[in-house]
C-alpha cells in the first residue's frame, strides 16, 4: 500500500556518497577532487592522506562513505573499487560586507560547495 521505491540513480556496480555545504569555493574543492578521479580507492585514500590541502580530510571522509555504501548497501567488493566520478557543484553563497573608507562598503562572498563521489566495481583483467 505504500509508495513505490525510488529507482537507483547509479548502476548496479556503483555506489555514491555526497557531502553538502562544505565551506570552500567549488574551484578550490575541484582541485582536490581532481587528485582522485579514475584511481583505485586505496591509492586515492593514500593521496588524500598525504595531501597538504586543508579540505582533503573532508574529501577523504566522503570517499570512505562511498566505499562503505558500496560494501554494506550494494554488496560490492572493496578491493576492486575505482573512483569513477568525483564532481563538485555550487551551493549557497553567504554575502557579507566590510566597512571601507569614506562610508563605503566592500562585498565579501563566502561560497559553499557540494561534493559527489561515485565508486565503481571493475573486473580485474587477468
Amino acid at each position: 500500500m505504500g509508495k513505490a521505491a525510488n529507482p537507483r540513480r547509479v548502476a548496479d556496480n556503483e555506489a555514491r556518497a555526497k557531502l553538502r555545504m562544505i565551506r570552500i569555493s567549488p574551484q578550490k574543492l575541484n582541485l582536490i577532487a581532481q587528485l582522485i578521479r579514475g584511481k583505485k580507492v586505496e591509492r586515492a585514500l593514500a593521496d588524500l592522506e598525504f595531501s597538504r590541502k586543508r579540505h582533503s580530510a573532508d574529501v577523504k571522509k566522503v570517499l570512505k562513505s562511498a566505499i562503505a555504501n558500496a560494501e554494506n548497501n550494494h554488496g560490492l567488493d572493496i578491493d576492486s573499487l575505482v573512483v569513477s566520478e568525483a564532481y563538485v557543484g555550487k551551493n549557497l553563497v553567504m554575502k557579507r560586507f566590510r566597512a571601507r573608507a569614506r562610508g563605503r562598503g566592500a562585498k565579501i562572498l563566502k561560497p559553499f560547495s557540494e561534493l559527489t563521489i561515485v565508486v565503481r566495481e571493475v573486473e580485474e583483467a587477468a
